[in-house]
């Protein structure tokens, strides 16, 4: 959520920043809310004053002469009437402030400078690349004809689609193990060598730990929502319960940076996606991901998103899996980031990188609407932190990488060697 001062103060500037995103900011809107909201604010102030002035008259009144029943009597009528109306400005505020805290939940984050224009994923800048798309001597298959034909059919759909319908997996034998082994060779990078601490969270959450990460009220319709007692959604990735252990607390400065990662399956309707990736583990409604969720000094955030999309990388690199690294435009950032890398890995079948991770800097975005904040040492007051999160990775798209890049023309899967610990030692799916 963005600060309401800057709105007022800067609210020109704000409105050119996210026309960048293709964001169209009302500030009509916005001042008229905001005047709303203060003519309240002072009627309300007056009528405290008139009811302190005719509370003051019963004193008046008694040393006058009156006696103290009568005046409180004739006093009571005037108070009463001015009570009537404070709650009804009071009413009126609150609502009216409900109504500005919605319109700001409505408004993405303002992108950084560093963020170069553009409409959609095609302007998309590209960073960096990392290896060399392998040359196959036989047409290489995507990754379902190669899981179909390991095991018996190591990868079922069709079985799938009969438990939950379409955008379902079912994966058994080796390529299940293989999976598993994912996460785990993942989780044991990021904590032994990045520095990050692992942690386990909840797979529902209620509504404000939505709101805090940006997912409500504006992506609604791309989340599952339980039907029971309480008001609980399954998690669309970790990010939401893990950057949310930070919600209203002030962290000591020597508590900071904090460093999470955690293993979640994530669930998404995939709304708007309808005839996309329809074919395989690209696109599902259940995946696994390992996260990486950082919360820093706001001077330090910028730095941050560099380490964090770098451990990412990591992951990538030790795999040998070839992949590129893009900025992400104005038109394609996600709505509660300032800046986001995407990392693309390389597809064979698909001749093309495709993205495996998202690595972005939110500022003080979310933590304004979590109100996450951090003790400047400095001034001895509580500031709002900085939030940073990023895929290290998605499993079933590193899967899918493997299986395509390390895959034979005998129709076998080579395992690569950061993983052959973690499958007892096994070369090679057959």
């Amino acid at each position: 959520m963005l600060d309401i001062r800057a709105l007022r103060q800067d609210g020109e500037a704000i409105k050119t920043a996210l026309a960048k995103r293709g964001f169209s900011l009302d500030l009509e809107a916005f001042a008229a809310l905001d005047a709303r909201r203060k003519q309240a604010d002072v009627r309300s102030q007056e009528l405290q004053a008139e009811r302190k002035k005719a509370s003051k008259q019963i004193g008046q009144l008694v040393q006058s002469g009156m006696d103290v029943d009568q005046a409180k009597a004739q006093v009571a009528e005037s108070l009463k009437t001015i009570d009537a109306e404070l709650d009804q400005e009071v009413a009126r505020a609150k609502a009216i402030q409900d109504e500005i805290r919605e319109f700001l939940m409505g408004i993405p984050n303002v992108p950084q400078d560093v963020v170069p224009a553009g409409d959609d994923e095609d302007d998309n800048v590209e960073v960096r690349t990392w290896g060399e798309p392998k040359t196959f001597d036989f047409e290489p298959k995507d990754h379902v004809d190669i899981g179909e034909a390991l095991g018996q059919g190591a990868l079922d759909f069709e079985r799938a689609a009969k438990l939950s319908g379409a955008r379902f997996a079912v994966m058994t034998g080796g390529l299940a193990r293989l999976h598993r082994a994912l996460v785990d060779f993942m989780l044991d990078v990021h904590t032994t060598e990045h520095g990050y601490q692992e942690v386990y969270v909840p797979y529902l959450v209620g509504p404000e730990a939505l709101r805090g990460t940006g997912q409500l009220p504006k992506f609604a319709e791309d989340l599952f929502k339980m039907e029971g007692e309480r008001e609980l959604y399954l998690i669309p990735t970790a990010e939401v319960p893990v950057t949310n252990l930070a919600a209203d607390e002030i962290i000591d400065a020597d508590q900071m940076p904090r460093r999470y990662t955690c293993h979640t399956p994530c669930f998404r309707s995939e709304a708007g996606s309808h005839g996309k990736d329809t074919r395989g583990m690209i696109r599902q409604h259940q995946f696994e991901k390992v996260e990486l969720v950082q919360l820093v000094r706001p001077q330090e955030s910028d730095e941050a998103l560099e380490a964090l999309t770098g451990h990412a990388e990591t992951i990538l690199q030790k795999l040998g899996l070839p992949y590129r690294v893009v900025i992400l435009c104005g038109g394609d950032l996600g709505f509660s980031a300032s800046k986001t890398y995407d990392i693309e890995v390389w597809l064979p079948s698909q001749k093309r990188y495709r993205e495996i991770s998202s690595c972005s800097n939110f500022q003080d975005y979310q933590a304004r609407r979590m109100q996450a904040r951090w003790r400047n040492p400095e001034t001895g007051k509580p500031e709002l932190v900085h939030t940073l999160n990023g895929s290290g990775l998605a499993v079933g798209r590193t899967l899918v990488a493997i299986l395509e890049n390390y895959q034979n023309e005998d129709g076998s899967v080579t395992v690569p060697e950061a993983l052959r610990p973690y499958m007892r030692g096994l070369e090679r799916l057959q």
